[in-house]
């Protein structure tokens, strides 16, 4: 969709950050969405619920739930804001009866980019004439723009902006029989990324596209079985780790267990780097692996590749912590918590000054003066993307009498951006795609900043041999400028891929 110039508005209140998003000032890649199904369990939508809460980190503006009960039928919630502050109320869960249900945490990848419209929210639901199906999808569609074009010409009404929409609409139009031979039909149309957890009267449905590009996991409580993003949510409702669902795979649930089929033509897997890096919770596994100790490994291959004398080893909080202590390992030098984070950010009544504004950064994080007075500082983060963070940072480590300031960065230079789910602004505003490493670090005004390279990367995530130029093991675009799936409706609007040769 073409983006619409509006003005930025100021917050209702000083600790109100959202309005950093639009202003350019929010410095970090936003996750799509979560998402988590449960099958065979007495208040489904309760497990669910606990599931999102646990999948929060991946989308904080809006969430869902669709249940079904045989007496009640399908119904719903949609509701703006945290998971905690809308579905942990016995009134509105009472709504949400059945034994099997599905949700949905959003952040806007498609569709509106402002405020977060309730018609926007998943699940969908569609009533078909053999019953009715709800769909929760994590990822991006890159072909949805002409996808949605087509439709409404053969007379399909679009409630939202989401490119979500197009599947419950593609499901419609099919003419196969049973509402996954549907979901099948409607999904070879697709391209992009999507991890899809679909539910009917008596089914629990989860498909990951061709490439794996997203997540979807397995697992196991009781006599129930349920579908997450990530096995973090799985540990939360004290359910059993079962597997990954296979890139390509459709896996249909009913009370009698379980079918699994790949109907997509096969490819190599292209998971998501990024997962690896920032996007996961640290105590989730991913691919066999704790995502914790991929992180620390990124840490102590950065410290490899770019050591520096200092004092101390200090995490941007909290992305940058398990990569801050693998380099502090590697190197040797102590480990110190330079920058605390504040936990409550909360609502105030002073007056929304312009003084009060632009304090930003600091309302998130605070400089343990301490520890840095007079210390040489090597400060490791996730990623640098439009460098307006990083540089606050760095004034306020200067502020409290750092004699040196080292950028250490988890993951190479952002230069592209991503079109399979993640919020990334377009390539002029990322700092990479318009500066090399030295012009990035003068921006930065910072001693030195060195990000790690992204055969380091693969090695720190468990490829030995680094990174396969002729057939990667990730989706690495972001960094690479590779797309794995040619992003069509960005190309229509006058994206330029990477020349071949370059």
């Amino acid at each position: 969709m073409p983006k619409i110039s509006r003005k930025i508005m100021p917050p209702a209140h000083p600790f109100d950050t959202s309005y950093l998003r639009d202003a350019g000032d929010e410095d970090k890649l936003k996750e799509e969405c979560g998402v988590f199904g449960m099958i065979g369990v007495a208040d489904a939508s309760n497990f669910v619920a606990l599931g999102l809460h646990a999948l929060q980190h991946r989308g904080q503006e809006a969430g869902g739930i669709v249940s079904h009960d045989p007496e009640a039928g399908f119904q719903s919630a949609r509701r703006f804001g945290y998971v905690r502050d809308n579905f942990t109320s016995q009134k509105v869960m009472e709504t949400l009866p059945g034994e099997l249900a599905i949700g949905h945490v959003r952040y806007s990848t498609s569709g509106s980019k402002g405020p977060t419209a309730i018609r926007d929210v998943q699940p969908f639901f569609g009533e078909f004439a053999m019953g009715g199906a709800a769909i929760a999808h994590n990822g991006n569609i890159t072909n949805a723009n002409s996808l949605r074009r087509e439709l409404i010409e053969r007379g399909s009404i679009f409630q939202s902006s989401s490119d979500s929409e197009c599947i419950i609409h593609l499901m419609a139009r099919s003419l196969q029989r049973t509402i996954p031979e549907r979901m099948e039909d409607a999904l070879r149309r697709v391209e992009g990324a999507f991890s899809v957890v679909a539910m009917t009267r008596t089914k629990l449905i989860g498909v990951r596209d061709p490439l794996g590009v997203r997540p979807l996991v397995l697992g196991k409580v009781g006599d129930g079985w349920a579908l997450s993003s990530e096995t973090c949510a799985l540990d939360i409702i004290g359910a059993e780790f079962v597997r990954e669902i296979d890139p390509g795979e459709m896996v249909v649930i009913t009370p009698k267990g379980i079918e699994s089929h790949f109907p997509f033509r096969r490819q190599e897997p292209r998971f998501c780097i990024f997962e690896h890096v920032y996007f996961s919770r640290p105590d989730s596994i991913l691919g066999g692996r704790s995502v914790y100790e991929t992180r620390e490994a990124i840490g102590r291959e950065l410290a490899k590749e770019s050591p520096v004398e200092a004092d101390l080893v200090c995490p941007v909080p909290d992305s940058g912590t398990p990569a801050a202590i693998g380099f502090s390992l590697e190197s040797g030098i102590p480990y110190a918590m330079g920058i605390i984070r504040n936990q409550y950010m909360g609502r105030t009544f002073i007056e929304p000054t312009e003084q009060i504004r632009n304090m930003g950064v600091r309302l998130k994080l605070n400089v343990n003066r301490a520890l840095i007075k007079d210390k040489r500082v090597i400060l490791v983060d996730d990623s640098v993307v439009r460098g307006t963070t990083s540089r606050k940072i760095k004034e306020m480590i200067l502020d409290a009498g750092a004699k040196e300031v080292h950028f250490r960065i988890a993951s190479p230079p952002t230069a592209w951006p991503c079109f399979y789910g993640v919020d990334t602004p377009q390539r002029d505003k990322l700092l990479a795609a318009t500066m090399s490493e030295e012009e990035m670090r003068a921006h930065l005004n910072v001693d030195s900043l060195k990000f790690i390279s992204l055969d380091g990367l693969y090695r720190a995530v468990g490829e030995a041999e680094g990174r396969n130029k002729k057939c990667p093991q990730y989706c690495d675009a972001c960094f690479s400028g590779e797309y794995p799936v040619t992003p069509a409706d960005q190309m229509d609007q006058g994206f330029q891929m990477k020349p071949a040769a370059e």
